[in-house]
């Protein structure tokens, strides 16, 4: 398995729905909703991807403002090539491309089942966060 990680590219909606619907975050996006996919990518300021020969296999989305916070609201790896370190791998090139580790602090709301993930990529629990949700429910 050879990686190629791009912080530059921007795939396709189509890859990306694709991408989303092999993880369990597919599940609280809107990959019904094409043009809304493509609105989330488009304005996300760091995007980086994992390649495996052309298969997108991985991507992080996220909103820095390059000098003091970065929100990751997308860390995803396809299902089948989970456990290969290409979680953390994205997680250290955004935190990179988002302003420096040294500078930048990654925040971020955890899916259920990517709780244990997290701790071990070397982030610390918060609990003194708030969010006001969207007023449409249709997707978590």
């Amino acid at each position: 398995m050879t990686i190629v990680y791009w912080g530059a590219h921007r795939p396709p909606v189509g890859e990306l729905i694709a991408l989303y619907r092999a993880t369990s975050l597919g599940a609280r996006r809107p990959i019904d909703d094409p043009e809304r996919m493509q609105r989330m990518f488009d304005n996300a300021n760091v995007v980086v991807t994992a390649y495996d020969g052309d298969r997108l296999v991985g991507l992080s989305r996220t909103m820095s403002d390059m000098g003091w916070v970065c929100y990751l609201a997308d860390l995803l790896v396809h299902e089948d090539w989970q456990g290969r370190g290409i979680g953390k791998e994205l997680i250290r090139r955004t935190h990179e491309a988002a302003g420096g580790a040294g500078d930048i602090t990654l925040v971020l709301i955890s899916a259920p089942d990517a709780m244990t993930f997290y701790p071990a990529a070397g982030f610390d629990k918060i609990d003194n966060g708030w969010r006001l949700p969207r007023r449409s429910a249709a997707v978590g």
